[in-house]
Formats: C-alpha cells, sequence, structure tokens
C-alpha cells in the first residue's frame, strides 16, 4: 500500500467557520467519499487521490488506512460553528484535507486573524503620518494622480482630510504614489501651472510658455486627454528634458 506522507498540524483546539453571512442552526457537510459525493485528496507527489473518511475509532483521515471496524460521524456545524478540540487530532486532520475547506467553510485563527489586522493598522498609520506631513503641492499632485479631484477649487484642510482618508482607506496604494518617482514630475507639471510659468489657453485645450523672453505654444492637448497628465508625461520624455530641468532648478530655490 502506498505510504501518504501526512500533514502535522500543532496540537491546539480549532474552530471551523461557515462562508457566507447565513448561519444554519445545523449543516451537515459530507464525512466520506462516496460515487455521488467526491471526498478525495490529491497527493502531488505520486500523482494520485485519496479517498477520506472520517471514523472517530480511526488514527486516519484515509480510507486507505482504516480497518473494516470504523464507526462512521456525521460533521455538523451548528449556527456555523464547528468546535474541535485538540484531543480529536483526527477529525481535525479530515478537515484539513477535505476539499471544501477555504470554500464551503475556513479554519478560524484568531491569533492569526490578529497579526494580519495588527499589520493593517500599522499600514494605515503609517499612510497617514506620510500624508500628514506632505506639503500642499505634494498634497494637489497626489489628490489628481489618485483620486482625480479639482484640487484647484479645494482649500487646504479639505485637501488634507481627503487624502489622510484616502490614505487610511488604501495604504498601499497610497504609499506606492508617494513613493514612485513619477510623482515628482506631476508635482512639477502642476506647480508649472499655478505658479504662472506655463498658462492654459483655449479652455485648456492648449498650453504656452509665460516666461518673460518666451510666450511660444507648448502644445496642444489630444481630446479627451488630462492636460496635467499630458504635461507630465512631456517632462518625462527627451523632447521635454530641458523643460523639466528649468522648473526643477526654479522649485528647488523656492
Amino acid at each position: 500500500m502506498e505510504k501518504i506522507k501526512r500533514v502535522k498540524l500543532d496540537p491546539k483546539d480549532r474552530i471551523y467557520l461557515l462562508r457566507g453571512e447565513a448561519s444554519p442552526l445545523s449543516y451537515f457537510i459530507a464525512s466520506k467519499d462516496t460515487p455521488r459525493k467526491r471526498l478525495l485528496y490529491y497527493n502531488e507527489e505520486t500523482n494520485s487521490n485519496h479517498p477520506l473518511r472520517y471514523a472517530r475509532n480511526s488514527n486516519s483521515p484515509f480510507q486507505e488506512e482504516q480497518d473494516a471496524n470504523v464507526i462512521l460521524e456525521p460533521i455538523v456545524f451548528e449556527d456555523g460553528v464547528l468546535n474541535v478540540p485538540k484531543n480529536n487530532p483526527v477529525l481535525q486532520e479530515f478537515l484539513h484535507y477535505h476539499p471544501s475547506n477555504g470554500g464551503e467553510f475556513y479554519e478560524f485563527d484568531n491569533e492569526n486573524d490578529a497579526q494580519k489586522d495588527m499589520m493593517m493598522l500599522y499600514d494605515q498609520l503609517d499612510a497617514q503620518l506620510a500624508a500628514r506631513d506632505l506639503d500642499v503641492s505634494t498634497l494637489e499632485s497626489v489628490a489628481r494622480l489618485l483620486m482625480g479631484s479639482n484640487v484647484d477649487s479645494m482649500k487646504t484642510s479639505e485637501l488634507k482630510r481627503d487624502v489622510m482618508m484616502f490614505a487610511k482607506r488604501y495604504p498601499q496604494d497610497f504609499m506606492e504614489a508617494i513613493n514612485d518617482p513619477a510623482l515628482r514630475v506631476t508635482n512639477i507639471a502642476a506647480r508649472a501651472m499655478s505658479d504662472g510659468y506655463l498658462s492654459y489657453r483655449n479652455n485648456k485645450k492648449e498650453i504656452f510658455y509665460n516666461l518673460k523672453d518666451n510666450k511660444k505654444k507648448l502644445m496642444t492637448i489630444p481630446f479627451g486627454e488630462d492636460p496635467l497628465y499630458v504635461l507630465s508625461s512631456y517632462l518625462q520624455s527627451d523632447e521635454g528634458l530641458d523643460l523639466y530641468k528649468y522648473l526643477d532648478d526654479k522649485f528647488s530655490e523656492n
């Protein structure tokens, strides 16, 4: 008979929960492999399937490792919960291999869930602290980039509030954005417009230089495109490199 390499679970009481909001008073899950309800464990090492069966007087959840005098028991979730004490390791092992584990039901791990919650809270805190310390121009760039906000009509307090709320809700997206070099380019493009180095014309369809000795047209905005995005892309191109360096030097002086 083929030897099955079995999992070694830590000895502890375990709690299993049904998925979904509705929790029936009593819910039975399949406890043995049958032609109508296949209950198989696929062994990748040997490329073979092993029928499962829960028997309270057996030390194995696999039918081929059980004798003929098995005592079968139903597996019942009461109000959506199944408590399995550590002195019933075969049921815990059976549920570990059960094909519906992770689908129809799952193991509730309070310690693991608490660790995940703590990591999420730390991520939120780090993101909110980073958002709190951003200067106004960077806040505007983040709002434009991540939230599509019309920042021109927003007060600083409104802008900071919205960005901090976004950072709390989507901490990973926020941290990736503020550490993205492209954000600096977006920020420079926004400041170039707000500080008057460049100007919009023709209902934001065109961008012109607004320098003392240069009032030439810089570009036409393609239909349907965001002007700031187009300008940022231009500043990152070879053609816009000189303008980017000029603006970066100007803003570094401030």
